[in-house]
């Protein structure tokens, strides 16, 4: 559904802990495994008109841990999984320690994906499982929803700012978010 504009809503969706199951440093495809509810929840979004893209803190390849090809077979295998259905996955490569304007709760991911599609930010979400995940949306001026997997249940007691949605997963926040 596009706005007059021609802009689409998007989902920005953190990876780890939000659409797959958190495994510290996922560097290996066999470990990679989506929570059974996050197909049905991308394709709520894509049916609802909204791009779905995936930002990514990946320290992994910062730290040595992995390479970009390691954590690129992992994302093809997510498509794979998910029918192709994901529009774009950005990803910070660096250190929390490094300063970069790319690793949330910093814009980077999101200002180059605003420069890569047509969105419309003021039908947009920020969606994931931590602090930051919620931090990001709030400094991007959109609408934000914690899902309480991953680390969700022990981040959202430290948020001091609370995010327009709460829910056990994401097709819960999803079904939440499509109320707005």
């Amino acid at each position: 559904m596009k706005t007059e504009n021609n802009k689409m809503p998007a989902a920005f969706i953190d990876r780890d802990g939000t659409l797959i199951e958190e495994v510290n440093f996922l560097s290996r495809v066999e470990d990679l495994i989506l929570f059974s509810y996050t197909s049905e929840a991308i394709d709520l979004l894509k049916a609802n008109g909204f791009k779905v893209i995936v930002v990514t803190n990946q320290s992994g390849i910062g730290r040595d841990i992995y390479d970009e090809a390691a954590m690129q077979s992992i994302h093809d295998e997510m498509q794979r999984q998910l029918d192709n259905s994901i529009d774009a996955f950005y990803h910070c490569p660096h250190l929390p320690c490094d300063g970069c304007e790319c690793r949330k709760p910093s814009l980077g991911m999101i200002d180059s994906a605003k420069r890569d599609f047509e969105i419309d930010m003021s039908r947009s979400w920020m969606i994931g499982d931590k602090r930051i995940d919620a931090e990001t949306g709030f400094n991007a001026g959109i609408r934000t929803a914690m899902v309480r997997t991953g680390y969700g249940r022990s981040h959202e007691a430290e948020l001091e700012q609370r995010p327009d949605v709460t829910a056990d997963d994401l097709l819960a926040a999803v079904r939440e978010i499509l109320k707005f």
